[in-house]
């Protein structure tokens, strides 16, 4: 680590190394055909924790440009995920009153897979997504999108053009940003005086206690707790009133939030007691996070031992989920196509390119039926029930699947 490392909200010197995963590629940086015999760049990727705040980090220094611009992330893809937008506007309607008469802004939009629920109730919407290639699909679909990236500056710029927001929402973005102030600022300056904010992320307390290293990755530069996104929002005058726990990404957190100056909305008791029971496992005391290398060494023996295994049968193994976690799990194992056949994904943006360092060959779902693997390996085990769903015609020919975190485990479909 640099000496010259600091915090990315407070400042403070990162002091706490909590996991040292080595140097990896950008974990969506998918390999064109014609690009498959240039080496690709490789970056250390470390996660410390600021003993001030207690916001968990990586030390790395990569423009989002160079992640975000051009990205291979399409979030219709899963029908779960579908199903999880569509209920949170649903929700999100009913509670707040949202009416043709609101507004709507969703910050990395993606492809316009919540929005468009938005859109059809005939509230309008307005999409920020960087990637302008995911952002051409959300237009096409009739989601009204703008191509950037979400600053103090650019948050004021919106707010006057299409007038400030009854609801902000930030799903899974704020983790995916290295400047997190000016950020936050902009989520702010788009907020109306009585709007909400909404903000959903992968749960630190969850990745800690279940070892989910995978979701360790470049354009993850934070690992979010309450009680750090609770002083980060606070330092720019937005008050949180309420929190649920969700089962999205292993174990995720909504929390709601307002305008200090608002103040209308009482505290929420499952947001107090989020916050007691974070404090109760000790996320805010620094040993709280000795020991987790010694996990993500024991899931990492697990993997390279069952690959190990099953070469040595002749058996054969098919990855299901060219996702950017199963990319970090792959490199820290050091799995190659001498171990795993291929990797399967919905995603045509996908197919056809080759997972970065594994340089696994990505292929539609229909290779399963044509190699007739023995094991399926599930990368984002956090839709293993979806995808052994759609999947379980494997059982015809003897095959199992393998989920490998917390722990490998081989199940019958």
């Amino acid at each position: 680590m640099s000496a010259a490392a600091h915090c990315r909200f407070c400042g403070a010197s990162l002091d706490k190394l909590v996991v040292d995963l080595g140097e990896m590629p950008l974990a969506n940086a998918y390999i064109a055909e014609e690009n498959i015999s240039r080496p690709e760049p490789r970056f250390p990727l470390r996660v410390f924790v600021c003993g001030v705040c207690f916001l968990v980090q990586t030390d790395a220094d990569i423009p989002p440009g160079d992640i975000f611009s051009d990205y291979a992330y399409f979030s219709s893809y899963s029908q779960g995920w579908l199903d999880h937008a569509r209920h949170y506007c649903e929700t999100m309607t009913a509670r707040f009153g949202l009416t043709a008469a609101s507004r709507v802004i969703e910050v990395a939009s993606n492809d316009g897979y919540l929005l468009k629920d938005f859109v059809a109730a005939g509230i309008p919407t307005l999409g920020i997504e960087p990637a302008r290639n995911v952002a051409e699909v959300a237009r096409a679909a009739g989601v009204p999108t703008q191509s950037l990236f979400l600053t103090e500056e650019t948050g004021r710029r919106i707010a006057r053009e299409f007038g400030p927001a009854d609801l902000v929402v930030a799903n899974n973005v704020l983790a995916h940003v290295p400047a997190i102030n000016d950020f936050v600022e902009g989520l702010r300056r788009l907020l109306a005086d009585h709007g909400v904010l909404t903000i959903e992320f992968p749960h630190l307390a969850e990745l800690i206690v279940h070892a989910q290293f995978d979701t360790i990755y470049h354009e993850h530069f934070s690992y979010l707790s309450l009680a750090a996104v609770e002083r980060i929002l606070a330092a720019h005058d937005l008050r949180l009133f309420d929190g649920e726990r969700l089962p999205t990404h292993g174990g995720s957190l909504r929390l709601y939030a307002e305008p200090r100056t608002s103040s209308s909305r009482p505290e929420s008791e499952r947001l107090a007691q989020i916050r007691a029971a974070e404090h109760n496992v000790g996320v805010t005391r620094m040993d709280y996070y000795d020991g987790f290398s010694r996990k993500v060494a024991s899931v990492i023996a697990g993997l390279r031992s069952f690959l190990k295994r099953a070469r040595g049968e002749n058996r054969t193994i098919i990855a299901y989920g060219a996702a950017a976690k199963g990319n970090t799990l792959l490199n820290a194992c050091g799995a190659t196509a001498a171990d795993i056949a291929c990797v399967v994904d919905r995603n045509p943006h996908k197919q056809g390119h080759y997972l970065p360092g594994s340089r696994l060959p990505i292929r539609a779902p229909a290779a399963i039926d044509a190699a007739r693997p023995d094991y399926v390996l599930i990368l984002p085990w956090n839709l293993k029930a979806e995808i052994m769903a759609q999947t379980k015609h494997i059982s015809a020919w003897g095959g199992r699947f393998v989920v490998p975190i917390p722990e490998l485990t081989v199940l019958d479909p």
